[in-house]
């Protein structure tokens, strides 16, 4: 499911063909696939339309062979290609006091302070 909603988010660069990498830097990677060059430009801090800041980070390096589906520049929350938002936390979700609104997620202050 990670790995869906990462690409579905749309801030993944994906290799359309297999090759090997040229040149990578923060604006833009270059690899060459069966003679032709190939410019895959990044986003650098671009506004996106929720008002949230994207910015693509490569995740390939110089002279490395790629194949055709692999990642080759993620965001902020992804890595290797699936959404990651942090550490997974066995939470209980439940009315609190009986009531049924103004439901919450209820945490322990030790998960807060130290972790």
């Amino acid at each position: 499911l990670e790995g869906q909603t990462a690409l579905d988010s749309g801030i993944s660069a994906i290799a359309e063909r297999k090759g090997k990498i040229i040149y990578t830097d923060t604006q833009k990677i270059i690899f060459s696939s069966n003679g032709d060059t190939l410019s895959i430009p990044l986003v650098m801090y671009q506004r996106s339309n929720k008002n949230t800041c994207m910015h693509q980070k490569t995740q390939v390096k110089r002279g490395k062979y790629i194949k055709k589906g692999q990642i080759l520049a993620g965001g902020a929350a992804t890595d290797g290609g699936e959404l990651a938002l942090g550490k997974n936390v066995l939470v209980a979700y439940m009315p609190w006091e009986g009531y049924n609104f103004e439901d919450a997620v209820l945490i322990s202050e030790r998960l807060v302070y130290e972790d």
